[in-house]
């Protein structure tokens, strides 16, 4: 009897939990929300294709610590819950960043930072269907710590004292019949470069390991060389990942360029593009992925059946730690976003197609001409939870974009444009609420070409927006609307005129089920 009284009580907790996040003004309707409450951090780790689906790893918070939660997917839209993959146990007391990949005899292989005292890099495969079972290696940890997060080999046979990083691994990836892995700096960066003064361990730098058989790993030494001119000084790099670029959109065959996707702690998600040969890999350009804060935070990706590659991001909440608490959840995945290599060596993005299936009562504006510094409201176009496709042909203006989460008076309204005399794609949000939530201007390096239109793709997500512009940049920005009429939409020009070719508008169906 009081098994049924329990299994009761879970029901109608379970209802009570779910009516209160869907009447939620401010909670995403699909992007993937954590249903596991407020988490903190939320990285997502090992994605993974395996047998037709899309697996995704993040980061969660039980009463036993940090673990590892696992959804899947078959089309990158709708996910189903699995039970967790790694939780604390058998030296492990807590489950940090890492990635996923198959090894030489295509089974399932993670890489993770076990916590311990100390601990450092383990691995964990499955051989399971569903990837709903993992065993940890009874040889972890592989890379051992001796302090957190970093591993001191002293001084002997005349070699001098060796550093290294021991956290946050890439995933494993094969070359030339050997296992490689990067491990990541910011505990390096802050014991050696930060406090002890030496220079050689200060900016962004990986550590690269090699292994035969998954057990025994040899530090080969620094995976590349940081540089002033993209990086500072203060800058680590951490929850790596490596891979070949797509040559074309679409997917397909790879390139013949790598890229390191990467976070500094307190600049956010960035890249390097570069030639990856002899075990080092030089980069031949730098860029960001948030430029304002660190919002955009922990990239993960993975590769499909079709050459795609696929890359989330944790995007932070913005609210304080109280508003979090009350409202019940927190630990919100960007879009899914495609990333390959432009012909002229830089990296191209943009959402993965899937997303469209979302997308129903399309609204159109067609040549909408906005004199100088004016904005025109498009009353038919409106809402929160919307997908915006809007083609706009500058002719002279400084500044042209839409408004979105517009109230009728302007008092809340976020600005998602094009800065032709600051050549950057921007989010507005400093007016985006009369509540909490970020009040500042993103802004990524985006320029057109001579007599390119501008295309912009704006994401309205209740309380995310994401903005991609001509398959060159992207930016997001969290807003927190306090009116409920904070749903118009107008576009607008600043320094000159500007025409409006089209807007296309969707409403997008929620993909969460709560």
């Amino acid at each position: 009897m009081a098994q049924a009284e329990d299994m009761g009580r879970l029901i109608e907790n379970a209802r009570q939990l779910r009516e209160k996040l869907l009447k939620d003004p401010h909670r995403p309707a699909y992007h993937f929300v954590t249903p596991e409450g407020v988490c903190g951090p939320f990285d997502p780790n090992g994605a993974l294709f395996w047998k037709g689906r899309y697996h995704l790893m993040y980061i969660v918070q039980t009463e036993k610590g940090h673990c590892w939660a696992h959804v899947s997917s078959k089309d990158l839209v709708y996910w189903r819950q699995h039970p967790l993959a790694l939780q604390p146990g058998e030296g492990d007391s807590g489950i940090f960043s890492g990635g996923a990949s198959l090894d030489k005899n295509g089974v399932p292989t993670v890489t993770y930072w076990g916590l311990g005292n100390p601990r450092g890099i383990c691995i964990a495969t499955s051989t399971d269907e569903n990837l709903d079972l993992w065993t940890k290696s009874p040889h972890n940890p592989v890379i051992r710590e001796t302090q957190h997060g970093l591993t001191i080999l002293p001084a002997a046979d005349g070699k001098p004292e060796t550093v290294y990083g021991a956290a946050d691994p890439s995933a494993i990836w094969v070359k030339d019949g050997r296992y490689y892995m990067l491990t990541g700096s910011l505990l390096v960066l802050r014991e050696f470069g930060q406090k002890r003064k030496q220079p050689e361990h200060l900016g962004d730098t990986l550590y690269l390991f090699a292994s035969d058989d998954l057990a025994t790993w040899t530090y080969l030494h620094p995976f590349y060389q940081s540089d002033r001119k993209w990086t500072k000084e203060t800058e680590d790099n951490m929850c790596p990942d490596f891979f070949p670029l797509p040559s074309k959109p679409g997917g397909g065959p790879p390139s013949d360029r790598h890229m390191i996707l990467f976070i500094s702690h307190n600049l956010g998600c960035q890249y390097y593009v570069g030639r990856y040969a002899n075990d080092r890999f030089q980069p031949e350009n730098h860029g960001r992925m948030t430029w304002a804060d660190n919002a955009f935070f922990a990239p993960e990706s993975l590769v499909d059946d079709k050459g795609r590659r696929i890359m989330w991001a944790w995007i932070f909440d913005g609210r304080t730690d109280a508003t979090r608490k009350a409202s019940g959840w927190s630990g919100e995945m960007s879009l899914p976003r495609e990333l390959w290599l432009g012909e002229d060596g830089q990296l191209r993005m943009r959402p993965v197609e899937e997303l469209q299936r979302l997308r129903y009562n399309a609204q159109t504006a067609e040549n909408v001409a906005i004199a100088t510094d004016k904005e025109v409201v498009l009353g038919k176009i409106a809402g929160n939870t919307m997908e915006l496709l809007v083609e706009i042909e500058p002719r002279g203006a400084k500044q042209c974009g839409v408004k979105v989460c517009r109230s009728p008076d302007g008092a809340e309204q976020t600005l998602v444009y094009y800065d032709a005399a600051d050549r950057k794609l921007k989010i507005d949000v400093t007016k985006a609420s009369l509540g909490e939530g970020p009040k500042n201007v993103e802004a990524g390096p985006f320029v057109l070409k001579d007599g390119e239109t501008l295309t912009l793709r704006v994401f309205v997500d209740r309380s995310v927006v994401e903005a991609f512009a001509n398959d060159r940049q992207a930016a997001m920005r969290r807003i927190y609307p306090t009116r409920p009429d904070s749903i118009g939409v107008s576009v607008f020009s600043q320094g000159g005129q500007a025409l409006v070719r089209v807007v296309k508008a969707w409403e997008m169906m929620p993909s969460n089920p709560y």
